[in-house]
């Protein structure tokens, strides 16, 4: 296992938290609450070791594909695809809009 963890650029905090996913054999859960303003801080932990450069390549290319609040957000990942990583965010982003 290993644990990473990452800092991006964000707006005004999220309103309340939000939820997607479930770790499992290729999946991962993303857990948001609202942070602080102006920063997503992003707390990873992956059963896939030596990644932390796609990581970062990953959420980079997400958050900076449109707007996002300021949050906390942990991944528990089980050796999740890019692909399966972007939409897990975009649920929980999805999500707070569901408020």
């Amino acid at each position: 296992m290993e644990h990473l963890d990452f800092q991006f650029t964000g707006g005004a905090p999220a309103g309340r938290r939000a939820y997607a996913g479930v770790v499992g054999s290729g999946d991962l859960e993303v857990l948001l609450t609202p942070g602080t303003a102006g920063q997503i801080d992003v707390a990873i932990t992956t059963s896939v070791n030596g990644m932390s450069a796609t990581w970062q390549a990953q959420l980079a290319r997400v958050f900076g594909s449109h707007a996002w609040p300021a949050a906390r957000i942990t991944i528990n990942d089980f050796g999740a695809t890019p692909a399966v990583v972007r939409l897990r965010l975009e649920q929980a982003l999805e999500a707070l809009a569901q408020a």
